[in-house]
């Protein structure tokens, strides 16, 4: 029997409404390759009598053709049955379809890739939304799952529809991808022997997307792993940076613009810088772009400490997009040891730092809980850059924790193989930052210099000097 690691709260929600005694329409999106469809289909095999895939970037005749073909394998036709000619003739045989069905127990409609049916002029959505209102909301043993990769559409056309599906929605599921806790149970379930260093290492580039995550096995280390998935003539990473955004954004061109731009600045820009770096118009085409990534869970808005939404900084957090960015981009495949290579170049500490930045970002919720910070906290980031030809010291926060018990963290995360010293030098770097902070900001609370590392800081005068609170990594492999 398949089995579904991790999702507790997604299966619930799915096992619930096949108890439920109405009509439910329930909405699951999220990313490409994060596991929608296999989650819908294992949960709900005993319950789908027809199941749609829209294919992207189909013509209207197509998607239509396509339909039918299901439906014949649904009605167990030995006969090709005639394409209908629009969506409402489509929902009208599926309707007829459906209605003898429905007196034995609770059955399931799956419109997978959503968004791909709803091609322009299709008149999709419409006789959707008619279909649902005017007989499907009426039949108590229904269930219609939509889902859709694209976050953005399926929020602004279904989630938040102002139109003939406003309000029609009983349930939704955000499928996120694995925390490194899900990852590790995941992994465990496989067979997979590899300590925490090596499973975070493996999250750092191909973040917590099961669909990637499938490649790792038993019997290969992270390095193995990641140069026979990325840097192989048939690796399944080459060619996915491409694919990934193309097929969830529509005129994806402005998107990976502002990808490339947040991959090479590494610690983030404002919106107007982005603008500039992009060629952006400074008007609603920018917000809609920025709004449609974030959504999607490849960029995160930060709004600096003591600063208004307008000053908001951006990061690229989506870890396959800031390694390709860094090592496969313009990079044929197919080279000897191209990993073991890379794994030896200045770059290499580079990226370790700025993957392992953007894991944390994702784990905030299990450093505050490492840090047993009750909550209500306020996270945010803060930067100061000095005017040009100014003498001052410039300094960046990435992650600040602001509690209600009048402490301030300023978190500083550190990627090493091993304890990480604080030496002479990088102890005056960390002095800079509070210091800089401090005078900018003059904070009414006590400020902790907070280490997150791999495997903690050695003991030394510096770190007695300095840190008040450390994690290692073991705090963000916590299922909470």
């Amino acid at each position: 029997m398949v089995t579904i690691s991790g999702r507790e709260t997604e299966i619930a929600i799915l096992q619930e409404l096949l108890k439920s005694k109405t009509a439910d329409l329930l909405a699951v999106y999220g990313r490409r390759r994060v596991g929608k469809t296999f989650m819908i289909q294992t949960c709900l095999q005993d319950h789908i009598v027809f199941h749609l895939t829209g294919m992207y970037q189909a013509a209207l005749k197509e998607q239509l053709q396509q339909f039918s073909i299901v439906l014949q394998h649904a009605t167990g036709s030995t006969l090709a049955l005639k394409p209908p000619v629009n969506w409402i003739e489509a929902f009208s045989a599926l309707q007829a379809h459906l209605i003898p069905l429905l007196q034995k127990k609770k059955l399931a409609v799956f419109l997978d890739e959503f968004p791909w049916l709803d091609g322009r002029k299709s008149g999709f959505l419409s006789a959707f939304e008619h279909f649902w209102n005017n007989w499907a909301s009426r039949q108590p043993q229904l269930l219609v799952v939509v889902c859709g990769s694209s976050a953005s559409w399926m929020l602004k056309n279904i989630i938040n529809n102002k139109g003939g599906l406003h309000n029609r929605i009983t349930s939704k599921i955000p499928l996120a991808p694995f925390t490194l806790a899900e990852t590790e149970a995941y992994l465990r379930s496989t067979g997979c022997k590899l300590d925490r260093y090596q499973i975070l290492q493996i999250y750092m580039v191909f973040g917590g997307i099961p669909h990637y995550l499938k490649t790792v096995g038993k019997d290969k280390s992270a390095a193995q792993v990641i140069e026979r998935t990325c840097f192989s003539k048939q690796g399944l990473l080459t060619g996915e940076f491409d694919n990934l955004y193309s097929s969830l954004f529509e005129l994806a061109d402005n998107h990976i613009k502002v990808v490339r731009a947040l991959g090479a600045s590494g610690k983030g820009l404002t919106r107007q810088e982005l603008i500039t770096i992009c060629g952006l118009s400074s008007g609603g085409r920018a917000t809609i772009v920025l709004d449609e990534m974030e959504k999607s869970g490849f960029i995160q808005q930060t709004i600096p400490y003591g600063k208004v939404s307008k000053d908001a900084i951006y990061r690229l957090i989506d870890e396959f997009s800031i390694f390709y960015l860094k090592f496969m981009d313009k990079r044929k495949p197919g080279g000897k040891d191209t990993w073991a290579k890379i794994s030896e170049e200045p770059s290499y500490i580079t990226w370790c730092g700025i993957a392992f930045e953007a894991v944390c970002l994702k784990h905030i919720d299990q450093i505050m809980d490492g840090l047993k910070i009750r909550k209500g906290a306020e996270t945010s980031a803060w930067r100061f850059v000095p005017a040009k030809g100014s003498k001052e010291k410039g300094a960046q926060i990435d992650l600040i924790i602001d509690r209600r018990d009048l402490i301030i963290n300023l978190c500083e995360m550190k990627f090493y193989n091993k304890p990480f010293t604080i030496d002479k030098k990088y102890a005056e770097v960390l002095k800079q930052k509070t210091d800089v902070f401090t005078e900018k900001i003059k904070p009414r609370k006590t400020l902790f210099l907070t280490m997150i590392t791999t495997y903690g800081i050695t003991d030394n005068e510096y770190a007695d000097q300095l840190v008040q609170q450390q994690l290692d990594m073991n705090a963000l492999f916590k299922l909470l």
